[in-house]
């Protein structure tokens, strides 16, 4: 059984992964494969955090 030589393509760091803060709860985010097309228009953390009635931060 023959194998391929391709070359193995690495996955870039975590940390080099681009980050957001989420408006609602005040988390960082990291970049994410299914964020890849529309990363810009990406605003929330989760999806409970876009679903947030208020919008509003941690309470302090």
């Amino acid at each position: 059984m023959a194998r391929g030589k391709g070359k193995i393509e690495r996955k870039p760091a975590k940390q080099d992964l681009p980050s957001k803060v989420c408006p609602v709860c005040d988390r960082p985010f990291t970049w994410r494969k299914k964020w890849a097309k529309d990363w810009d228009q990406v605003r929330y953390c989760s999806e409970a955090c876009r679903r947030k009635p208020d919008g509003g931060g941690r309470p302090s």
